[in-house]
């Protein structure tokens, strides 16, 4: 037998194994310079194709939001990975030569049938071209087919806010560490569409820096909350399309089974619906997601006219197919349905002809048969073939019954080798429109994600946020999105104002007893800005924010032993990493940093720290330091830019009740012993 499919983590398309709200990522990584590295990331499942360079933190960044399955590399890198990442990833490598630009570069022209990757923008790209190229090849090298692969996309670091991996681990955006916890991205995520799903996860981890294409997300959000009437209606649309996306890509792949080809063929079938109820409503920017649903009319016509709706899940089995669709299939089940009938009226014609009283039946070891009682036998035309004596009968064959015979038996067997080409002809068909269905996929996709966000601006009472070019950040009665969603009945989550600017109030000192909610409101505004740039409304009264373009955060402790770091030495390295990578639209979480080793180090690491964003670091970052150490309240005296705040309690005899609201001036107890 020969191997028709090879199974790796990152080269799955059956439905069973796959998670179809998330993508399915192959990642392969070229180590280049020191500061300069490709990677790609491949979903053969939905033929997405991501391609990226930079140095190890944005791999490390990448690796995280992306979470792919399986990593491929060259042989001679392997050592350099895993020193990195140790055995957080399943590892293959590949031969060196495989990781060459000349060879990576013909494969990738040769798959997209172009000239030149001018037209993808990654052209210049030649770091990540190598690792592109190395996956399509370790596709190939796994029997896959590649042609639905029909496009490739970089994703530019200056497009979307900068997360590390440090940032999307404590903010909790997609994965919460604790068991029962929820993640932010489950509170936002109310898509209809297995597609839909796979896109909030991009969107989450990929918020938009530019205004204009913001805004053009929130008109569409703002437009459903002020006509919730409508959603339901497209929520209803939406549950027709299935996976659209991974069904073309099976198509394109042979993998379509005909009960597969049948829902591909409903989810054409609401296309004209969907676009129409679209183009109808009276707001542009959901009139444009409208105006870009492909219909693919004659491909569903065609599908219309031949496909049965009850069609098997196995292409040999038969009974795919309707009648009319083919002529010698129709041929062949009229012969099978009618098999009794076509024998009697042989037996009928027979006996008139011959004027004797003819009987047919039928014997497995030579078929069928004329039997003739012995008073008759001596009429017998000569024509007829004697086949068998019994003692009181005698059993003849004649050509007509010998070809009737094998047309009966040869007649299912013809069928289903007949269903199986038609089916296959058929999937030659759908492969024309992979590129059509594809941004179908992609729109139903976009508009899923925005009725998302509306749902949850409904059912939260979020606002939508104003976004701007300057450097202020203004929260009004501000709320934390996941918190807010886990109080216990009767609990109201208490909101909190935030201010924060580049001239007035930079670095804000937050001080307060444990288990008050400081590190909720830290978070808070870091989750406001990220929904607000996703295109979401916002958990806040109201919501005036300058665009951000990159978020830190230094929450909580961990440590890293396997690779022989102290908790210490990991905080102090994510804190360099933060020092070193500030930009003027920056925003920054610290949260109790210098905990990790004594009190007096702590201090004096903590309030350095805070002078060189204050007086060093020419674009005056927006930073929440939220510290037990009080002593940090003296630097407000010395720098104008620096201000501190609590979050205020209140005792009652020996008792402390938390009030969670932020107030101007520093407090001198911790109250750590009480909690």
């Amino acid at each position: 037998r020969s191997v028709t499919e090879l199974i790796t983590p990152g080269v799955i398309t059956g439905d069973q194994m796959l998670d179809t709200r998330k993508n399915n990522f192959l990642a392969s990584i070229y180590y280049g310079s020191r500061d300069n590295h490709g990677i790609a990331f491949i979903d053969i499942s939905t033929g997405d194709f991501y391609v990226a360079e930079g140095d190890l933190n944005y791999l490390d960044k990448l690796l995280q939001s992306f979470s792919p399955s399986e990593v491929i590399l060259a042989k001679n890198t392997k050592k350099i990975f895993e020193d990195r990442y140790g055995s957080k990833y399943y590892v293959y490598t590949l031969d060196d030569w495989i990781y060459q630009w000349n060879f990576a570069h013909e494969k990738l022209l040769s798959q997209f049938e172009v000239l030149s990757l001018k037209g993808f923008g990654v052209d210049t790209m030649v770091l990540s071209q190598v690792a592109a190229g190395a996956a399509l090849y370790y596709l190939q090298s796994t029997e896959n087919q590649i042609d639905h692969i029909k496009n490739i996309q970089r994703i530019p670091e200056a497009d979307y806010v900068w997360l590390d991996r440090f940032t999307i681990q404590n903010l909790e955006l997609i994965t919460n560490q604790k068991e029962t916890g929820r993640s932010f991205i489950e509170v936002l995520d109310h898509s209809i569409s297995p597609m839909g799903s796979r896109l909030m996860h991009k969107w989450v981890i990929l918020p938009l820096v530019d205004v204009f294409a913001i805004n053009k997300r929130l008109d569409v959000v703002d437009f459903f909350v002020l006509h919730a009437d409508q959603i339901e209606h497209h929520d209803t649309l939406l549950r027709q399309f299935g996976d659209l996306e991974r069904l073309i890509n099976k198509a394109a792949m042979d993998r379509l089974t005909p009960r597969e080809a049948v829902q591909l063929k409903r989810a054409l079938a609401v296309l004209p619906t969907f676009k129409k109820s679209l183009e109808e409503t009276n707001n542009n920017e959901v009139k444009s997601i409208g105006s870009a649903v492909m219909l693919c009319e004659s491909l569903y016509v065609s599908m219309e006219s031949k496909l049965r709706d009850d069609a098997p899940v196995a292409t040999n089995k038969g009974g795919i197919f309707k009648d009319g669709a083919n002529q010698d299939l129709d041929g062949h089940r009229y012969i099978v349905q009618h098999a009794q009938d076509l024998l009697i009226q042989l037996q009928q014609k027979e006996s008139d002809r011959t004027g004797i009283p003819v009987k047919i039946g039928f014997n497995s070891v030579f078929g069928y048969y004329l039997e003739v009682t012995n008073k008759y036998k001596e009429q017998v035309p000569v024509e007829w073939v004697r086949k068998q004596t019994l003692a009181n009968a005698e059993r003849f064959l004649t050509d007509e019954l010998k070809k009737l015979e094998s047309q009966i038996l040869g007649a299912e067997e013809k069928i289903n080798d007949l269903e199986e080409n038609l089916f296959r002809d058929l999937i030659l068909e759908i492969k024309e429109y992979i590129v059509p269905i594809q941004n179908n996929a992609q729109v139903i996709a976009k508009l899923d994600c925005l009725l998302s966000f509306a749902k949850a601006a409904i059912q939260n009472r979020y606002c939508r946020p104003a976004l701007h070019e300057g450097n202020t950040l203004e929260i009004i009665q501000g709320r934390h999105p996941v918190i807010e969603k886990n109080l216990k009945t009767g609990e109201e989550y208490i909101a909190n104002d935030l201010f924060m600017d580049s001239d007035s109030q930079q670095i804000l000192m937050i001080t307060g007893p444990n288990m008050s909610g400081k590190s909720a409101i830290l978070r808070q505004t870091a989750l406001i800005s990220l929904m607000a740039q996703m295109g979401s409304f916002v958990p806040a009264e109201k919501a005036k924010l300058g665009l951000l373009d990159k978020i830190f955060t230094r929450v909580g402790a961990s440590d890293n032993i396997s690779s022989g770091e102290s908790t210490f030495m990991v905080e102090m390295n994510e804190t360099s990493l933060i020092l070193n990578n500030t930009s003027a639209r920056s925003l920054i979480l610290l949260d109790e940093i210098g905990r990790g080793t004594s009190t007096f180090d702590g201090i004096s690491i903590a309030w350095a720290i805070a002078e060189h964003l204050h007086d060093h670091d020419p674009n005056r970052p927006k930073t929440l330091f939220a510290t037990h150490y009080h002593e940090l309240n003296e630097l407000s005296a010395k720098h104008e830019r620096i201000k501190n705040f609590h979050v205020a309690t209140k005792e009652i005899g020996n008792k402390v009740i938390f009030l969670r609201l932020l107030r101007e001036g520093g407090v001198k107890h911790s109250f750590g012993i009480h909690v």
